[in-house]
């Protein structure tokens, strides 16, 4: 039943007024859900290369955020175990300092829906401040950074993470605890749950 509540779900989406500027060009919803997930991946919405290719995080972003898992492509894209939903599932556009945020009622329109019909998670990874400020709400920390730094008191069920966009590359020079502490806790938090029962 979950499958076909899914199916029409997507559906939806597709057709879905606000979303007829994406279906002129020719675009589908990037983004990928089955009943089993057992771990939701929120991002921020797919970029262009994700957008043209259909496959969510592909790209160098992507890559680095694999490494930070501990999983491999096949694992990461393995709808079973992730569940990856951006904030929109549409490419936005380019701005003028990178690509233009995800639509603000996008999440709040299709997320709740979705999330209802994957019955097995049990971990949330929260990837930059979008995701994060819709989230975690009044638990959220004054910053991106204090929110990721302050991981542990969203453990067990949920993980903070900075964007791994290479842009980033200043953050990660001035935050080195990033690397050490919370990448080893992700991986064997991930591993964890992949492989309980």
């Amino acid at each position: 039943m979950e499958v076909v509540m899914l199916d029409r779900i997507r559906a939806e989406i597709v057709a879905h007024e606000s979303n007829a500027w994406a279906r002129d060009l020719g675009y589908q919803p990037v983004y990928a859900a089955a009943p089993g997930a057992r771990i939701a991946l929120i991002g921020q919405a797919p970029g262009r290369k994700a957008q043209e290719s259909g496959v969510p995080w592909n790209d160098v972003s992507g890559v680095k955020l694999r490494g930070w898992l501990g999983v491999t492509d096949e694992q990461f894209y393995d709808p079973g175990l992730f569940a990856i939903l951006p904030m929109d599932f549409y490419y936005p556009g380019k701005g003028k300092s990178g690509d233009l945020p995800p639509r603000k009622d996008f999440a709040g329109r299709w997320h709740e829906r979705i999330l209802a019909e994957l019955g097995d998670l049990r971990l949330t990874i929260l990837v930059g401040s979008y995701a994060q400020k819709y989230y975690l709400g009044d638990r959220i920390k004054p910053s991106l950074t204090e929110t990721v730094r302050a991981y542990a008191e969203y453990l067990p069920s949920v993980i903070p993470l900075v964007h791994p966009s290479p842009l980033n590359f200043r953050w990660h020079t001035r935050n080195p605890w990033f690397e050490a502490e919370v990448v080893p806790v992700l991986r064997a938090t991930v591993a964890k749950v992949q492989d309980g029962p």
